[in-house]
């Protein structure tokens, strides 16, 4: 292991540290006032619960550590069909929580399909895009087709209906398609006819009469205040409440009061509007500027990949965690409308956390593996 650290990114690793332990401390304060007054459980139910996803979470990343990136050759396709079956069955065998059908409940934890999508996409891509560079195989075929599968779950997903998550892995897919370094004018000119598909099928789901009532009622974002007591106002504007309850330095770690209850489940999607009343806003701009520094760590691996394959795989945690922070910060500050979707590190959320962890693992493997290859380069 001592072998492994050293060739790893250890700013990135530290990172990984701090966020985690400071998410379980944010879980605990924004979770214990629903768990004992809504749920009816100790106060540290959702903490220990968390605890045993980042154990469960870290040991996994500990052996995606000493697994090369070639191997995911092999079990990429066999991912994908299992997460398109995954999320095929939820219509028959998925448990209906918040109108959205996006969870096997197993008991001691729900499995959310749409979530494990997000990691086995960004590889399955990695390793079939890679195969194109290795073989010097440009044709427009060969880069489409593995971009179907991405568009088969995007649809599952939409049926949920999910359509933040769906937004997001789509998303994913779309950047890694926009950021392939082919150079062939054929290539270019799919790269521009994919960006206004994008575009036309977004207008289409907006302006087409195809999302659900509830779906719709969500563009009514702007001005929440002013809706405060109806379903498209409320939480969002308790969000803002609690920013601004917060001012620059905070009301003391767990002295929130909106967590009481006003904010539904604040330790999921709207936990950084507690974290900024509970400790300010410079705190705030302290953990985005964290966020941002943990970005570029991502994107520099991305860049010294030794291959196609370890480049998407990193550019796909980029993208992964951007989209993420992008349409939570941006819903909760109601500039875009609300999706649903978690914070990484800082939500509650089992599928979530688990991809969150194996993807920077991944991504560190990316780095183990570019590390080796500059000392072979040096031995010879």
């Amino acid at each position: 292991m001592k072998a492994k650290f050293k060739k790893m990114d250890k700013v990135l690793f530290f990172l990984m540290i701090a966020f985690t332990l400071f998410g379980l401390i944010m879980i605990f304060s924004a979770s214990s006032i629903t768990a004992v007054l809504y749920n009816g459980v100790s106060e540290k139910y959702y903490f220990i619960k968390h605890l045993y996803i980042i154990i469960a979470s870290w040991i996994l990343g500990f052996l995606v550590l000493n697994y090369p990136t070639s191997k995911y050759k092999f079990w990429a396709p066999i991912g994908i069909v299992i997460i398109i079956a995954a999320l095929g069955g939820l219509f028959a065998y998925g448990t209906l929580t918040n109108s959205v059908l996006s969870w096997y409940d197993l008991g001691f934890f729900s499995f959310q399909p749409s979530e494990f999508a997000k990691s086995i996409i960004i590889v399955y891509l990695a390793v079939s895009l890679g195969d194109i560079t290795r073989k010097k195989d440009y044709s427009l075929n060969k880069i489409i087709i593995p971009f179907i599968f991405p568009l088969i779950i995007v649809g599952l997903t939409i049926l949920q209906p999910d359509l933040g998550t769906a937004a997001i892995i789509g998303g994913i897919a779309f950047l890694i398609f926009m950021a392939l370094p082919f150079k062939e004018k054929n290539i270019k000119k799919l790269k521009a006819f994919g960006f206004v598909t994008v575009i036309l099928a977004a207008a289409f789901l907006i302006l087409g009469g195809q999302l659900t009532e509830e779906q719709n009622s969500r563009l009514t974002y702007r001005e929440p205040c002013t809706r405060y007591t109806d379903k498209t106002g409320y939480q969002v504007c308790n969000g803002f409440i609690a920013i601004s309850n917060g001012g620059l330095t905070g009301v003391g770690l767990g002295s929130s009061t909106q967590k009481y209850l006003y904010l539904p489940e604040a330790y999921t999607d709207f936990i950084f509007p507690v974290v900024i009343e509970e400790l300010g806003a410079l705190a705030g701009i302290f953990i985005i500027g964290s966020f941002l520094f943990l970005l570029f760590r991502i994107l520099k691996i991305a860049r010294s990949a030794p291959n196609l394959r370890g480049s998407i795989i990193a550019y796909g945690t980029f993208a992964f965690i951007l989209l993420h922070l992008l349409v939570n910060f941006l819903g909760v500050l109601a500039l875009i409308p609300l999706t649903g979707v978690p914070v990484p590190f800082l939500s509650y959320g089992g599928s979530f956390y688990i991809n969150i962890i194996f993807m920077l693992f991944l991504t560190q493997r990316v780095q183990i593996e570019s590390y080796n290859q500059k000392e072979r380069q040096v031995l010879k």
